[in-house]
C-alpha cells in the first residue's frame, strides 16, 4: 500500500533540527571512512604506480625494474595493504589489494578464479559477522568497492581473456578499465583503441560502473553519461616530479617531450582521479553494498533456507 501524503509544515520558530547534517558529519568524521580497491592486470602495466599517483601518497612498491638487466619482479599472491590517509580533518582507511598478474602463463585457463574467490570471501566475511548474535557495532568492511582494470596499450583490441576475466569481475564487483602506460598511442591512436574497447564490451554485454538507478537526479545522470563516454581512462602514472616552464608537475619526460599526468590534452588521469574520489566515491561504497553484496547475500540466505527445509536423511 502507499504511503499516504504528508502534507509539509514550516516550524514557528527555530527548532534546532536542521543541525543533523552536523551531527551525522561529525560522527562519520570522527569514525573515518574505508575505501578497499583491487587492482587487475597483466604485469608490467603500472598498477602500482598509479595508485600511488591517484592517491599522490607512496602506498606500494613498484614491482618495475629500476636497471635494464634487473630481472622482472612480479606479484605472485594476492596481497592487502592498509594505510590510512588523512586530509583537511577526513581520514580515509585505503585498503589495495594487488593481484598476480593474470594471462601471463602459457595455459590461462582459470587463472581469474582466485581473483573472484577473495572478493567473494570478502562478502562471505562480512555476512558471517552481520549474521552473529552478539555482532559488532560497526562491522570491519573489507568488501572491494572498486576493481581497477587495467588494459594493455596494444592499440588493436581485447585480448579474448580480457573479455573474460572483465566479464567474470563485472559480475561481482565496480569494474573501471584503464588503458595503462597510455602515452605509449598517439592521441588517434589513442581513440581508435578507446572505441575499439567500448564496441567489444558492448557486443558482449559487458555491464561496468556506474549504474544509473531510480535515486539518480537528472545532474547525477548527465555525469554517469559523461564518465561512460569516457571509459575506458587513457592513462599515464608517475611519482616523479618534472620541471614545466620552471614550475614542478608529476610527469614522465622522454625524448620528444614531458608527459604531465595532470593535463587532460596529455592523459584522462585527471578524470579519473575525480571520477574515484570526488564524485563516485561514496556511490562506488553504496553500490558494492546495495547492489553486489546484496546479491551474494541473498543467494547464499536462500541457499540456508533450501538447505533447512530439506527432511533430514535426504540427498
Amino acid at each position: 500500500m502507499a504511503a499516504a501524503a504528508v502534507d509539509e509544515i514550516r516550524a514557528s520558530s527555530y527548532v534546532g533540527f536542521d543541525s543533523i547534517t552536523r551531527q551525522i558529519e561529525y560522527k562519520l568524521l570522527k569514525r573515518g571512512f574505508q575505501f578497499n580497491v583491487i587492482v587487475v592486470g597483466q604485469t608490467g602495466l603500472g598498477k602500482s604506480t598509479l595508485i600511488n599517483t591517484i592517491f599522490a601518497s607512496h602506498l606500494i612498491d613498484s614491482k618495475g625494474r629500476f636497471e635494464h638487466d634487473e630481472p622482472v619482479r612480479q606479484t605472485t599472491e594476492i596481497q592487502a595493504v592498509s594505510h590510512v590517509i588523512a586530509e583537511n580533518g577526513v581520514r580515509l582507511r585505503l585498503n589495495i589489494v594487488d593481484t598476480p598478474g593474470y594471462g601471463d602463463q602459457i595455459n590461462n585457463e582459470g587463472c581469474w578464479d582466485p581473483i573472484i574467490k577473495y572478493i567473494k570471501d570478502q562478502h562471505s566475511a562480512y555476512l558471517r559477522k552481520e549474521l552473529t548474535a552478539m555482532r559488532d557495532k560497526h562491522i570491519q568492511d573489507t568488501r572491494i568497492h572498486c576493481c581497477l582494470f587495467f588494459i594493455n596499450p596494444t592499440g588493436h583490441s581485447l585480448r579474448s581473456i580480457d573479455i573474460i576475466v572483465m566479464k567474470k569481475l563485472s559480475e561481482v564487483v565496480n569494474v573501471v578499465p584503464i588503458i595503462a602506460k597510455a602515452d605509449s598511442l598517439t592521441l588517434e591512436e589513442r581513440e581508435a583503441f578507446k572505441n575499439n574497447i567500448r564496441a567489444e564490451m558492448q557486443y558482449n554485454n559487458i555491464r561496468l560502473y556506474p549504474f544509473d538507478t531510480d535515486e539518480n537526479d537528472p545532474e547525477e545522470l548527465a555525469l554517469n553519461e559523461t564518465i561512460r563516454n569516457i571509459i575506458p581512462f587513457a592513462v599515464v602514472g608517475s611519482e616523479r616530479n618534472v620541471l614545466i616552464d620552471g614550475k614542478p608537475v608529476r610527469g614522465r619526460k622522454n625524448k620528444w617531450g614531458v608527459i604531465n599526468v595532470e593535463d587532460e590534452t596529455h592523459c584522462e588521469f585527471v578524470h579519473l582521479r575525480n571520477f574515484l574520489t570526488r564524485t563516485h566515491l561514496q556511490d562506488l561504497i553504496e553500490t558494492t553494498a546495495q547492489i553486489h553484496y546484496e546479491a551474494f547475500r541473498s543467494k547464499q540466505l536462500l541457499a540456508l533456507k533450501d538447505a533447512s527445509a530439506r527432511p533430514v536423511g535426504s540427498a
